[in-house]
């Protein structure tokens, strides 16, 4: 047999082969049943659409022609990446629900760029697991019960009481002042009003508008430039501040910090300065950046709803007025739970203002849902304000309405403002309180009005853009103490 011959059936085989395990292939892996959808342009699929700023009480123009056009779920391009956008409900508990197993969290590169490598909403695994059990001990249900809720009050009293009589001030900006100045103080033991304190909140606004810049491109003038420039300057203030307790505590010196997060993760965790650093980080941004927009957010709803102000105030004023037969003054965590009409107007505030709109997921196997496929290695957008919208889900969804959580309906599967799974927001308990108070506080001595027609947009950050500026009154004859 000739060598022609004899390369002519090795390549026959080897042609055959090939044919047969292309055969065997496309039997063993049929193809994958995608959602509709479009992938945009290249590199940058649909990212400056799905971005694109609007009112945060829809959910926009892009996202509500997407739903209309393709169903609840669909595909598209997002962030440099093939992704699968959920505004489905029942898809988006099952991704928290098996989040470590199916999904896991994926954010852009750009945001673990300002907030850093270690921060708990890049982190995933056992490393995300120990920081978070971190804050849950910093942030435990039994030490808001016996301190924090105290420590809160004391806070909002320090920026209520400088309010004048028929002053306008930015609400939002108050709020902030209040919930950085309550997370500065237990991170680090910094004083209201104090000048490191107000030079470190000034940072944080810049640090702030770049973690969500839309051009996340570090670029001078850039708002993601200046927010890791305000990154390294808050960065060396923490360090600074690490250094002069180490240095304290070799001299013999007692720390009256004792209670303070940062003490205790020098003195009983092993993290590295560089994730400490992370973590203070992050904790001083979640805990106090979507405590305040809530915050606003109410301060926003409720002129808009004179029947929810009024049931408001007869619940807190017999709130005082029991305390006052007591011969107490500060409010306690009974006082708290006693909030009950409070925690309806907290629940729709979350639900309508919507201040996390979606979440980065990445799928870590295969899923097949509702006869779907979504790829491994594929990015996955539980888009939560969908479901609070959805008038299948809630009547009347775009209307204030506190009463709809009262009864049967004070809890729901499809309320999920902070999150799910072993990713629940890990300061939820807080945050609520820190609202519960101050509204106990304004609601007791102001009325007030919002001014130049200012309302919630989303950037994708809920944001208001002037700041709400508000008009205040006096109300009462219960006074706030000095």
């Amino acid at each position: 047999m000739s060598d022609s011959h004899l390369t002519f059936c090795f390549l026959s085989s080897i042609l055959a082969l090939i044919v047969i395990t292309f055969i065997f292939t496309k039997r063993k892996k049929p193809s994958l049943n995608l959602p509709p959808g479009q992938m945009g342009w290249p590199l940058l699929g649909e990212t400056i659409g799905y971005l694109k700023t609007y009112q945060a009480l829809t959910l926009g123009e892009f996202m509500e022609k997407h739903i209309a056009r393709y169903g609840t779920i669909y595909k598209s391009n997002l962030f440099g990446e093939p992704a699968i956008v959920s505004t489905d409900a029942g898809l988006n508990r099952f991704i928290m629900q098996n989040e470590g197993k199916l999904f896991e969290a994926s954010y852009p590169k750009s945001l673990g760029g300002v907030l850093g490598k270690w921060s708990m909403l890049v982190l995933v695994g056992d490393m995300h697991r120990d920081m978070r059990n971190i804050s849950l001990n910093f942030l435990s249900y039994a030490k808001i019960r016996t301190h924090l809720v105290k420590d809160v009050d004391k806070h909002v009293l320090h920026v209520l009481s400088s309010w004048k009589h028929n002053s306008t001030l930015s609400a939002q900006g108050e709020a902030r002042r209040f919930t950085f100045n309550f997370m500065a103080k237990h991170i680090m033991s910094l004083d209201p009003g104090k000048l490191e304190t107000e030079q470190l909140k000034t940072e944080y606004v810049s640090f702030m508008k770049g973690i969500v810049s839309l051009a996340p491109v570090n670029l001078p003038g850039t708002a993601y430039r200046k927010a890791l420039k305000s990154r390294s300057t808050i960065l060396k203030f923490i360090e600074a501040k690490m250094e002069e307790r180490a240095k304290r505590v070799q001299n013999g010196d007692a720390l009256e910090e004792d209670h303070d997060l940062l003490n205790w993760v020098l003195t009983h965790t092993n993290l590295s300065n560089e994730q400490i650093l992370d973590l203070v980080l992050s904790l001083l941004f979640g805990g106090h950046e979507t405590s305040s927009i809530a915050i606003a957010l109410v301060i926003y709803f409720l002129p808009s709803c004179p029947r929810a102000m009024q049931q408001l105030r007869e619940e807190h004023v017999e709130i005082v007025t029991s305390k006052k037969k007591t011969g107490e003054v500060e409010l306690t965590w009974d006082d708290y739970k006693k909030m009950e009409f409070t925690h309806c107007v907290l629940n729709e505030t979350l639900r309508l203002g919507n201040v996390v709109r979606y979440i980065h997921r990445k799928a870590l196997k295969d899923v097949r849902y509702k006869g779907y496929d979504i790829p491994c290695g594929w990015k996955v957008l539980p888009v939560i304000s969908a479901a609070h919208l959805d008038p299948e889900l809630f009547d009347q969804p775009n209307q204030f309405n506190p009463w709809r959580w009262q009864g049967n309906n004070s809890k729901s599967d499809n309320f999920m403002p902070f999150g799910g799974g072993s990713r629940l927001c890990a300061g939820s308990e807080l945050a609520k309180v820190e609202m519960a108070v101050f509204i106990h506080h304004l609601i007791l001595n102001y009325n007030w009005e919002v001014l130049d027609g200012d309302e919630p947009f989303v950037y994708p950050y809920v944001d208001f853009p002037k700041g709400l500026p508000i008009k205040v009154q006096s109300y009462s004859s219960i006074k706030l103490p000095n």
